[in-house]
């Protein structure tokens, strides 16, 4: 049952990409925090070294978290616009 999750969300996830960069190469709108950190108007791939991972996805877009830097390894986690999230094993988060 969870390799049939997991495999749920990762097809989800290349859907939502896939549709994502379709779309205008511009930056989210909003602010992404990460452990703190403000990044202002994001994009791309945003790396952490510190655990847990907290996510506050203040911008218009998906952020999503992955296992790995650079935004590799496992997406273990879909951050909606306006929510946050809390993850134990996050080591990066990409924002369109």
């Amino acid at each position: 049952m969870r390799r049939a999750l997991t495999a749920f969300g990762t097809l989800a996830a290349v859907a939502v990409l896939s549709v994502s960069v379709t779309q205008s190469a511009s930056a989210a709108t909003g602010d992404l925090i990460i452990n703190g950190q403000v990044h202002t108007s994001p994009s791309g791939c945003f790396n952490s070294d510190r655990w847990p991972l907290s996510v506050g996805n203040r911008t218009d877009e998906l952020a999503l978290i992955f296992t790995e830097p650079d935004c590799s390894g496992l997406l273990i986690g879909i951050v909606l616009p306006g929510d946050s999230q809390v993850s134990e094993f996050g080591a990066s988060v990409f924002v369109h």
